[in-house]
């Protein structure tokens, strides 16, 4: 008979995000030596793991509150599918945590572990797996659950792709039990405060590490900081994302737009940006549960996500999406680099080609509304490419409906791994106005490496989003905005005018900057006329510092 676990070693507080880094990285040793070799392998193991724990840690502290304030609560999953009853340490000591119903925390894991090497494996894949599962498409008539609850959906959802677990050793499965249950509020210092969502962030990391597979499906987040810093979403808009990935760009948003509304906040206002707000598509069958799981651990309750090419317009997997308006009001994306779309993608948009990036602008000038702000990042071709009509009409299409008011040139390897070589930019254009000026700010000069990584202050903000100085991109686009809106009211029913101003008329210390200028766009050339590259000539060179 094997012999009583007992667990009595407390657990380290976890005080910095250096330590939290160097945390999840143990973790991930020990799934690299159980049959989880690479990101692309691990991640997804340990992201149904980690969700698991927290989504526990959750509904522990909405119990508290609800026995408070004397109200019911009903959790999500009941004994023994809870983390607390059989992933949990289990210890025989007097002090050692209780369940909610009076047992001591891990007593399902003690009892599988006393009746033999195997017994915890059967239960995960043969119980508490299918459980999962059920909650979101009942095995009998194979349709949605009708008693689930929305959270007990998205929870289903999430777990639907996980059919066995990977990890082959089951010491090594208690072993990362073991360090994933430390990672809970009690155990994190408050004196660094750092959300458990961040946890997460730090396991992602992982996919968008350079050799690594997943690094298509990531987008660094200081690059989409300062993406969502500079359209500054703000309640009542909806945010989009139509190649959502690992959902970074609805989370940092959700993030930005809380903290916004500030402490005294709402409860209708925080629902709403729960339920209401954050949507998004993505294809891939692997990614599509991380990114629900990202923004569950984030803190949107209700993640309208979207499984399917939203290029071919074919669902895998719809039912979260069922509330979507027809168009958003904010669109922050980066769709991938060099794909290639089939005919069934082609045939849904008016300028065909074989380039998924192009194919993803034109549907976003459709799905974005009149008035509604984009950020997308985008590799040179659309900009410059001119020996494909595709290319070239989409490019007129979105500068005669939008304005496209900033085009932000990023320095090389930023995106190391979409392959060497891609140059990328961030386009930033509003529905509705002909672009007339373009503010092209270059960042091409800074040097990226794995020990200078790209940060907010290289866009000019501050940790908080604030414009560190007047060369700043923020700086310069609120400057020039206003004076658009000015603009705008004092020549309502004229033509609307060019606003390309020099640097040397902006209060900087030189009168120039190492960041940016503005160019002129051209009129576009007749429709009938050959597409030339003058339209789209290059900005010189910035000079460096």
């Amino acid at each position: 008979m094997a012999r009583l676990q007992t667990s009595e070693k407390p657990p380290k507080a976890i005080a910095s995000s250096q330590s939290l880094s160097a945390f999840v990285k143990s973790i991930c040793d020990v799934m690299r030596r159980s049959n989880c070799a690479s990101a692309l392998q691990y991640v997804p193991e340990l992201t149904w793991i980690l969700f698991l724990r927290i989504l526990d840690a959750q509904e522990a502290r909405e119990a508290e509150q609800a026995a408070v304030l004397g109200a019911e609560f009903s959790p999500a999953l009941q004994a023994p599918y809870r983390w607390q009853d059989w992933a949990a340490p289990w210890s025989d000591r007097a002090d050692h945590p209780q369940t909610s119903d009076g047992k001591a925390q891990g007593w399902k894991r003690q009892e599988l572990f006393a009746a033999g090497d195997g017994r915890l494996f059967d239960f995960i894949n043969k119980t508490l797996l299918p459980h999962l599962h059920a909650l979101d498409v009942d095995p009998r008539t194979n349709l949605p659950n009708p008693v689930a609850t929305p959270k007990q959906r998205i929870i289903g959802r999430i777990m639907t792709a996980v059919e066995r677990v990977r990890v082959d050793d089951e010491a090594n499965l208690r072993d990362i039990l073991d360090r994933v249950h430390e990672i809970s509020i009690d155990h994190i210092d408050d004196t660094h405060f750092f959300t458990l969502s961040q946890v997460y962030e730090d396991l992602l990391l992982k996919m968008g590490e350079k050799n690594s597979d997943g690094g298509q499906f990531f987008t660094p987040r200081e690059v989409i900081r300062a993406m969502v810093h500079t359209v500054n979403p703000s309640l009542g808009r909806t945010v989009y994302d139509p190649c959502c990935g690992t959902g970074g760009f609805l989370a940092v948003a959700y993030e930005h737009m809380v903290r916004k509304l500030g402490n005294a906040a709402a409860s209708t206002d925080i629902e709403r940006l729960k339920h209401d707000t954050f949507f998004g598509r993505e294809k891939e069958n692997l990614v599509f549960p991380i990114a629900l799981a990202n923004l569950v651990l984030h803190g949107i309750d209700q993640p309208n996500l979207w499984h399917g090419n939203s290029l071919t317009r074919r669902a895998t997997y719809a039912a979260l999406f069922e509330h979507a308006p027809a168009q958003f009001d904010v669109i922050l994306t980066n769709p991938p680099f060099g794909g290639k779309e089939g005919k069934d993608a082609q045939k849904n948009f008016a300028f065909e080609t074989g380039a998924t990036q192009v194919l993803f602008v034109q549907d976003i000038l459709a799905e974005l509304a009149p008035g509604g702000t984009c950020a997308i990042v985008l590799d040179e071709g659309l900009l410059f490419r001119t020996n494909e009509s595709a290319f070239v009409e989409t490019k007129r299409k979105l500068t005669d409906e939008c304005a496209l008011w900033a085009i932000v040139s990023l320095p090389g390897g930023v995106f190391s791994t979409a392959g060497a070589g891609v140059k990328t930019n961030l386009l930033f254009f509003t529905k509705g106005k002909k672009t007339e000026r373009i503010w092209y700010y270059d960042l091409s000069w800074v040097k990226v490496g794995k020990k200078t990584p790209l940060t907010l202050a290289h866009f000019g903000f501050g940790k908080d989003g604030e414009a560190l100085g007047d060369d700043a991109l923020p700086a310069i686009l609120t400057a020039d905005l206003q004076a658009d809106s000015q603009a705008d009211a004092e020549n309502s029913g004229k033509p609307f005018p060019s606003y390309a101003r020099q640097l040397a008329q902006r209060d900087t210390p030189s009168g120039d900057s190492r960041y940016s200028w503005t160019v002129d766009f051209p009129p576009a050339a007749p429709r009938h006329a050959r597409p030339c590259s003058r339209c789209w000539t290059r900005p010189p060179t910035s000079r460096k510092p």
